[in-house]
C-alpha cells in the first residue's frame, strides 16, 4: 500500500480508524438528503410557496413581529429566506440541496460541502411550519451537522488521509442511543397498550404515518 493510500482498518497501534463507518454514513446520509430535498422539490411551493397553504412570506411576518425585529427572528430561526422568500428561492434552495446530496452519494464530500447541504434543510426547516415539524426533520439536522465534523475541511476523496475524530463517531453513538431511547420512551409514556405490550398486536395496521 503506497502513503497515499490510508489504512481503513487499524491505526498503527491497533485501535479502529473508521474509514469504513465514515464512508457508509456520509454516502446513506447523502441518500437521505437526496430524498428529503427531492420532496421539496414537489412539495414546498405548494406547501409554503407564495400561494401555498401557509405561504412562508406571512409565517416570518408572524416571527418577525413577535420576537420585534426581523434580526431577532432571523437570530431565533435562521434561514436563507428571510433575505429572499420567493417561490424561486424554495425551488433554487432544494435543487441545489438535491444536487449536492447526489455529490455525496457519489463518494465526495468535505466539510465545506457538508455545511452547506446542512445549511440549506435547516433553512428550509425553519420555515416549513407544521410540514417540517416532526421529530425526523431535527433528527436529520442534527446528524448532518455531526458528518461536518467527520470529514477534512477540503480534501473531498472517499477516503481522505485523516481518520474521521474519535468523539464525532462517540457522539454519533449518542445520537442513537437518544434516539432509540425516546422513541422507547414517548410510547411508553403516551399509551397504556405500549405499556402493557398489546400495541404490536394491531400497531402496524393502524399507525397513522408509514
Amino acid at each position: 500500500m503506497n502513503d497515499t493510500s490510508p489504512d481503513t482498518t487499524l491505526a498503527p497501534d491497533g485501535r479502529p480508524t473508521y474509514w469504513l463507518t465514515r464512508f457508509i454514513m456520509l454516502r446513506l446520509l447523502g441518500a437521505i438528503y437526496a430524498v428529503a430535498f427531492l420532496v421539496a422539490i414537489n412539495q414546498v411551493v405548494p406547501l409554503i410557496g407564495e400561494n401555498g397553504l401557509l405561504p412562508v412570506e406571512l409565517y416570518l411576518k408572524r416571527v418577525s413581529d413577535t420576537f420585534g425585529s426581523t434580526g431577532a427572528g432571523f437570530r431565533r430561526l435562521p434561514s436563507l429566506f428571510w433575505f429572499i422568500h420567493s417561490d424561486a428561492a424554495l425551488q433554487t434552495v432544494a435543487w441545489t440541496g438535491f444536487l449536492l446530496s447526489c455529490v455525496v452519494l457519489a463518494g465526495f464530500a468535505n466539510a465545506l460541502l457538508l455545511t452547506v447541504l446542512w445549511l440549506l434543510y435547516m433553512s428550509l426547516v425553519h420555515v416549513g411550519q407544521e410540514w417540517y415539524g416532526f421529530g425526523w426533520e431535527i433528527q436529520l439536522l442534527e446528524t448532518g451537522f455531526l458528518s461536518i465534523f467527520l470529514c477534512p475541511l477540503l480534501d473531498m476523496r472517499p477516503f481522505p488521509r485523516r481518520p474521521p475524530p474519535l468523539p464525532v463517531i462517540v457522539l454519533f453513538r449518542w445520537l442513537a442511543f437518544r434516539i432509540m431511547l425516546g422513541a422507547g420512551l414517548i410510547k411508553l409514556r403516551g399509551d397504556e397498550l405500549w405499556r402493557n405490550g398489546t400495541a404490536l398486536y394491531y400497531h402496524f395496521e393502524t399507525q397513522p404515518i408509514p
